[in-house]
């Protein structure tokens, strides 16, 4: 498995934090193969022999971790500690904290060279203290290596006990640059409700929202809401995030009251029950679905493509996890039919007034940002409005779209100005990228063991990717940078190192006559042509079929999921 460039880098940054400070914190969010990264450092480390556990609070965060580590290391034995199985064999132990953390387990414990935390916003609670001291007593040499994608806490509390210093952070612009997240297109909606919510009491955690439920828990509030959103999202996969379960109950019979499927999911309610709700929303029985608190964090449904949001946020961390709900990517193969190029907010409370921006930068210290968010100015009613609107929420003045580079360590980027051009990605790729007519309707690169292609059609892009021993498939639907990044994704998945043509001398060498004899004229007589050009075009001959069944039963599949 080949990892990305700007995986590479979040590597080695992270062995040279670790080499200097003996910890370390990465921040890598949602889509930036946070699993892929830990596990590559935690490989490097223990290349030469030493031993490792990595933790994680859930059973199939262990499980997940453990199998995406051997895809990047398959020469490193693991073993698993949790509530079945207790076994410190394998080079590098995958434990669960609550299994790790009693007593008896940990005494069993043996010395450790590294130890990664997965989900490190948790690393400062008792039960990972415990483990943390256990390794540092029977090994004070060994590091400690977190990655979270959520680095400041809710509670305020710093992780500066744990880590020193922080690595690097992969920021979610990057990842809506590269194809990787779609874009937030984020609307701030005042239903009349703004200024009585900016008077709401903040406790300890985040605002009362006993308090907020007394503003937004009406019937015209409501109705309001549903209008707004008919008109600009009606035809979309929704989660509402509410104030209080009673709030998040009448929202549901409003919109079931306007003919629209929708369902409540909340913490009181049983874990049967909440998964055969999730389940229905899952196959598009139910289109909204509002929750409280529920599903801001640890919930993925990728063709989500609108957030609306009936409830502030005193913490940007937390607007930040319920607007990344909607940023997913979708695999076609697992959502037939489903195109999503974008994702509308709906801000009808002010958390895009107090935050601004989705970027966010990390304070080990557990201190909070002061001061007003970021603003501009409407050109056509001169009124200052929050910078991460995509449409002015006083006259309805709609703003194109920026247009800045967004490289690795750009500037903070806001909601809505998040773009990068096809061929930054293509320069950033390991593999070299043909544009086979020259006008960048189809693209293909090859590997040793795989091939990958971009085809558009229609002003619709579809990425598609082949193996040896496996039938080509549709990776991607949609704008050309996420099926760039797709399609980028699958050779990565399926080479190495040493299969990654870009830099390779003979790239450049003229095309073969036996390459030659497989193609037309047109190319017979283009002296310029070089081997890899070709082995490109032969890629795309060979699978023309398969690449045209794919792309044109993508497109039916799609005007049906949309009629």
């Amino acid at each position: 498995m080949l990892l990305r460039p700007r995986q590479n880098l979040f590597v080695e940054r992270s062995l040279a934090a670790l080499d200097t400070h003996d910890n370390t914190l990465g921040v890598a969010p949602t889509a930036s193969g946070k699993t892929v990264m830990l596990s590559a450092v935690a490989g490097r480390m223990v290349a030469g022999g030493g031993k490792a556990c990595v933790l994680a609070h859930r059973d199939e965060l262990t499980a997940q971790n453990r199998a995406k580590f051997t895809r990047v290391n398959p020469t490193v034995s693991t073993s698993v500690v949790d509530a079945t199985t207790k076994s410190w064999d394998g080079q590098v132990t995958f434990a669960m904290v609550p299994t790790l953390a009693r007593d008896a387990t940990l005494s069993a414990m043996p010395a450790l060279d590294l130890l990664v935390i997965d989900e490190a916003h948790h690393a400062v609670a008792d039960s990972y203290r415990r483990i943390i001291d256990r390794v540092r007593e029977a090994n004070p040499d060994a590091r400690i290596f977190g990655v979270t994608a959520t680095p400041n806490r809710g509670d305020r509390k710093g992780l500066r006990e744990v880590f020193s210093n922080v690595a690097d952070q992969i920021r979610i612009g990057e990842l809506i640059a590269s194809g990787h997240l779609v874009r937030p297109r984020s609307f701030v909606i005042d239903v009349g409700v703004q200024e009585a919510l900016k008077k709401v009491r903040k406790t300890a955690s985040d605002f009362d929202m006993s308090e907020v439920d007394a503003i937004m828990n009406k019937q015209p509030v409501t109705d309001a809401v549903i209008a707004h959103w008919k008109e600009k999202a009606g035809d979309r996969q929704t989660i509402v995030f509410c104030s209080t379960v009673d709030h998040a109950a009448n929202v549901v019979m409003a919109y079931r009251a306007a003919g629209v499927a929708a369902a409540l999911v909340h913490g009181e309610m049983g874990s049967s029950e909440r998964k055969q709700t999730l389940s229905a929303y899952d196959r598009r029985e139910i289109q909204v679905i509002a929750n409280v608190a529920v599903l801001t964090e640890g919930y993925d449904n990728p063709p989500t493509s609108c957030v609306v949001l009936l409830r502030p946020s005193s913490y940007k961390s937390t607007m930040i996890q319920m607007v990344g709900r909607g940023l997913r990517t979708v695999d076609p193969a697992e959502y037939p039919g489903v195109v999503k190029t974008d994702c509308i907010v709906l801000d009808f409370g002010t958390s895009s007034l107090i935050h601004g921006t989705l970027e966010q930068d990390v304070d080990l210290d557990g201190n909070t940002m002061a001061g007003e968010a970021p603003t501009k100015t409407c050109p056509s009613c001169k009124a200052e409005i929050p910078i991460a609107v995509t449409e002015c929420p006083l006259c309805g003045e709609v703003f194109p779209r920026d247009e800045p580079e967004a490289g690795e360590g750009a500037d903070v980027i806001p909601l809505s100005g998040f773009m990068m051009t096809e061929i930054d990605l293509l320069k950033r790729s390991s593999f070299e990228w043909v544009d086979l007519h020259g006008d960048g309707a189809a693209l293909v690169a090859n590997g040793f063991n795989a091939w990958a292609g971009v085809f558009a059609l229609n002003g619709r892009s579809y990425g598609i990717g082949g193996a040896q021993g496996k039938r080509a498939r549709l990776l991607a639907v949609g704008e050309a940078m996420v099926c760039l990044a797709a399609a980028d994704d699958w050779l990565n998945t399926n080479e190495t190192d040493e299969s990654a043509h870009k830099t390779r001398n003979w790239l450049r060498q003229p095309a073969t006559e036996r390459q030659l004899a497989y193609l037309s004229a047109e190319f017979r007589h283009d002296f310029s042509l070089t081997r890899y050009q070709a082995s490109a075009l032969l890629t795309f001959r060979f699978n023309r079929d398969r690449i045209r069944n794919l792309v044109f039963g993508a497109e039916k599949a799609a005007l049906a999921a949309a009629a």
